[in-house]
C-alpha cells in the first residue's frame, strides 16, 4: 500500500514537472527581457492584434507546413507540436484512474492545449493557430496508444 503510494506520488510529479516543461516550452520560450517587453506593451489593441494574426482556420498552418517542408522550421514546427505531446498521452493515464478512458485523455488534453491557446491569442506571448491544438491532441493520441502497448 505504502509503495502504491509513493508510487502514484512519484507519477504525478513527473506530470506536474512535464506540464511545467510545456508551458515554458510553449508560452515562455522568449528570454525574461523579451516577455517582459510584451508583458509591458499589454493594451486593448495590443491584444485584439492577436485576432488578427491567429489562425482558426483547420489546416491552414498544416499545409503551409507541407508545402514548405524543405524548410527546416517547417518541419520542425509540425513534428514538434505532435512530440511535445505525446508524454501527455503516456503520462495522463498513469496518474488519473479515469485517464486510462481514450475519451476522457483526449478531452483533457484538448482542454489543456486550448488553454494554452487562448492564453496566447490575449497575452502575445505566442500565435494562436488551431492546427497546433489538431496537431497537439494528434501527439497525445499517439502517446495514449504507447502507454496502452506498454501497459499490455
Amino acid at each position: 500500500m505504502q509503495n502504491e503510494r509513493k508510487s502514484i506520488l512519484f507519477k504525478r510529479t513527473i506530470f506536474f514537472i512535464y506540464l511545467l516543461i510545456v508551458i515554458k516550452l510553449i508560452i515562455f520560450k522568449y528570454p525574461y527581457e523579451q516577455l517582459k517587453a510584451i508583458a509591458d506593451s499589454w493594451e486593448k489593441g495590443v491584444i485584439l492584434e492577436g485576432l488578427d494574426t491567429a489562425n482558426f482556420t483547420l489546416f491552414k498552418t498544416i499545409r503551409m507546413y507541407i508545402k514548405y517542408s524543405y524548410k527546416l522550421n517547417s518541419f520542425e514546427n509540425l513534428i514538434g507540436n505532435i512530440v511535445v505531446f505525446v508524454p501527455y498521452g503516456f503520462l495522463f493515464p498513469c496518474v488519473l484512474k479515469k485517464g486510462s478512458n481514450v475519451f476522457v485523455m483526449l478531452l483533457n488534453a484538448f482542454l489543456f492545449v486550448t488553454g494554452i491557446e487562448i492564453f496566447q491569442l490575449f497575452s502575445a506571448f505566442g500565435a494562436f493557430d488551431v492546427d497546433d491544438i489538431l496537431l497537439n491532441c494528434v501527439g497525445a493520441v499517439i502517446g495514449y496508444l504507447l502507454y496502452l502497448i506498454l501497459r499490455r
